[in-house]
């Protein structure tokens, strides 16, 4: 995956102070540059197996490793570890506030959306709200329900869109690469999610904009994720949502 990559090559390093795999999210903590930062991503597990080789084969020994080396975990083949590397990649980001913007990513696509049509590859509790915004809303997800498409439609679909919004989980399973190459060159992309890595380097990928996660409570957030949280309740106990937009790139309706 070039684009893990290429993040991976243009990450300092850091001491890994904390790593937490709640049952909906996984955090890492990391100490780089004098600052402590708190990355997440989506928690993915396998199939419950007691008698197959562990999830995670270091377990109770992660905080050993390098932040580097935690971050590189995004390259496994065993879902749970790819969590931990993307969450340590987050963590390692540097900041740029003075490029983010607190817009969230409903916003941007409805915001853009009008008179277009727009691919959204995953299910987010805003869809039905976009539905009664937008005219041509297409939703293809992994286990499909209602009005949505399977997955297996995303080489119909996203070629005719004018916006295409991915879900951060894509680069979790391994299918964001996949997904990208499929977008129209004219068209508008956006990554979102929690686990969306607030990089521009993902900007020379054909991602123009990053709608993602800061924390900003970690404590909490850390106590929230231990028991469980959703994302809804994760957000409220610290985390903040921003989106990031490739240089001279709008978030009105110019495209």
């Amino acid at each position: 995956m070039q684009l893990v990559d290429d993040l991976l090559a243009a990450l300092p390093d850091g001491d890994v102070l904390d790593v937490c795999i709640g049952l909906h999210w996984t955090a890492v903590v990391i100490r780089s540059d004098g600052q402590v930062r708190c990355g997440l991503a989506s928690t993915v597990t396998g199939p419950h197996n007691h008698s197959a080789n562990p999830d995670v084969p270091q377990a109770g020994q992660l905080h050993a490793l390098s932040a580097r080396e935690l971050a590189r975990l995004a390259h496994s083949e065993q879902p749970p570890l790819v969590s931990i590397g993307v969450a340590a990649i987050n963590a390692l980001l540097l900041p740029q506030p003075d490029r983010w913007h607190d817009v969230n990513a409903e916003e941007v696509i409805a915001a853009r959306g009008q008179g277009k049509t727009i691919a959204l590859v995953g299910s987010f509790p805003f869809i039905p709200a976009l539905r009664s915004r937008l005219e041509r809303l297409f939703v293809l997800e992994l286990q499909p329900k209602d009005d949505e498409l399977p997955a297996e439609a995303a080489p119909d679909i996203l070629p005719q869109a004018d916006i295409v919004a991915i879900t951060s989980m894509s680069l979790v399973n391994h299918t964001l690469e996949n997904l990208l190459h499929l977008c129209s060159p004219a068209a508008t992309v956006l990554l979102l999610g929690p686990s969306t890595p607030l990089s521009p380097l993902l900007f020379e990928h054909g991602i123009d904009l990053l709608s993602g996660s800061v924390v900003t409570d970690i404590d909490r957030v850390l106590a929230a994720i231990k028991q469980g949280a959703n994302f809804r309740q994760v957000h409220r106990a610290g985390v903040r949502l921003v989106t990031m937009s490739r240089e001279g790139t709008a978030f009105g309706e110019d495209v």
